[in-house]
């Protein structure tokens, strides 16, 4: 089954390009890696949550996990994951790393990045996932900013390397990349 990368800078129109990737099929599973955010506690998180689902087809189910690799395996229908960079935090979250040196659990996130990789692999699903991509984003210079770039830059490589496509977004234009 097709399996594609959509990657790009902040409101490049990913996630909206991957959704018309998928638009023909009548059922898709929407994966939200979380799980998102009370919207009491972020109204301008809630407000860009709310605005996704509402363009999304009724028929589409939406899951919100930490647990994507599992998101994925259990599918049934063609899997839209949006996006990397989100589960990239909360798994750096859940494994409660942020201010810990990264040589103490660097081994755990890389387990759990082999997890997602083998679903990604071994799916018989369509699956499209979004990112950022950090080569471009104006990244912190402090020690978590440079380990979210360090981590979702090697878990954007991992998953483009199991991929038969991969298209970055400029300005809302889609460039496939060979």
């Amino acid at each position: 089954m097709p399996r594609t990368i959509v990657t790009g800078g902040v409101r490049s129109g990913k996630s909206t390009y991957a959704e018309a990737l998928l638009s023909a099929e009548p059922r898709v599973t929407y994966v939200a890696p979380g799980p998102v955010p009370d919207p009491g506690s972020d109204p301008d998180w809630a407000a860009r949550i709310a605005a996704h689902r509402s363009r999304r087809p009724a028929t589409w189910t939406t899951v919100e996990t930490a647990d994507v690799a599992a998101a994925i395996r259990e599918a049934r229908t063609p899997v839209l994951v949006d996006c990397l960079g989100t589960w990239v935090t909360r798994t750096i979250d859940d494994l409660g790393t942020w201010d810990v040196p990264r040589d103490e659990w660097q081994d755990d996130f890389f387990d759990r990045l082999d997890d997602l990789l083998g679903a990604w692999t071994a799916s018989e699903q369509t699956l499209v996932a979004v990112t950022n991509e950090v080569g471009w984003g104006v990244v912190p210079s402090y020690p978590s900013g440079r380990t979210f770039a360090d981590l979702l830059g090697r878990t954007n490589q991992a998953l483009a390397a199991a991929s038969d496509r991969l298209v970055l977004m400029v300005a809302g234009r889609p460039l496939e990349l060979p």
